[in-house]
């Protein structure tokens, strides 16, 4: 019975993951992303920067896990950035930022870059290692600044890339999606379908083993 490690402290993929029928083991990474993101140097593109977060936070978790769980698992580590004006944009650091950040992509629209990563461990070896991004077009709406203040207020833009999420309270926000709506979340289904399958691995049989209870 195949365990799926979620390599992320994110409530949104893990949401995605529970709604779609996998109660995952979750395991954080503890990449440091700034680092490995600063090696990349400044010319990296978008897709490099997610897919090699993404790589980095499911190769740490695949080495720590023990014995029981890397015996029969795949681990999936995925990271998120805005792409906008030229630039990527993680998480704000502080409220004026996340303030900066709305004001910026009001009325706009961006890409969301979604690197994911999936590893398959059998007897404690690695069977598959492979990565994919995939980009989502978000069209941005235009809250008034007391609705913006709010949603400022309640602390979900430090929380998410770009200062917003789909499946929250920053969804009143967000008029359209050009592409994944699952992946705006955190984890594309259809990717990550698509690269358990090359993995050897069947939706129906994970359900089976990582039943929501």
């Amino acid at each position: 019975m195949t365990r799926l490690v979620l390599g992320s402290a994110s409530t949104g993929r893990l949401k995605v993951l529970r709604q779609a029928g996998i109660d995952p083991l979750v395991v954080t990474s503890g990449v440091d992303e700034d680092l490995v993101t600063a090696g990349l140097g400044s010319d990296a593109s978008p897709s490099d920067v997610v897919g090699t977060l993404a790589r980095a936070k499911a190769t740490q978790v695949a080495t720590a896990l023990g014995h029981a769980v890397a015996a029969d698992c795949v681990v999936i580590g995925c990271d998120s950035l805005l792409y906008l004006d030229g630039r990527l944009c993680g998480k704000p650091q502080s409220v004026a930022n996340a303030r900066q950040q709305w004001q910026s992509m009001a009325g706009r629209a961006g890409q969301l870059y979604t690197g994911h990563c999936v590893i398959r461990l059998l007897n404690n070896e690695i069977t598959y290692f492979d990565d994919e991004t995939s980009i989502t077009t978000i069209y941005f709406g235009n809250p008034s600044a007391d609705d913006l203040e709010a949603y400022l207020a309640c602390g979900e833009s430090l929380q998410v890339a770009g200062g917003f999420t789909l499946d929250g309270l920053g969804g009143w926000f967000v008029d359209g999606v050009d592409g994944d709506p699952s992946a705006v979340v955190g984890l594309g289904l259809p990717l990550t379908r698509s690269l358990l399958r090359r993995a050897g691995l069947s939706i129906a049989a994970l359900w089976a083993a990582n039943p929501v209870s």
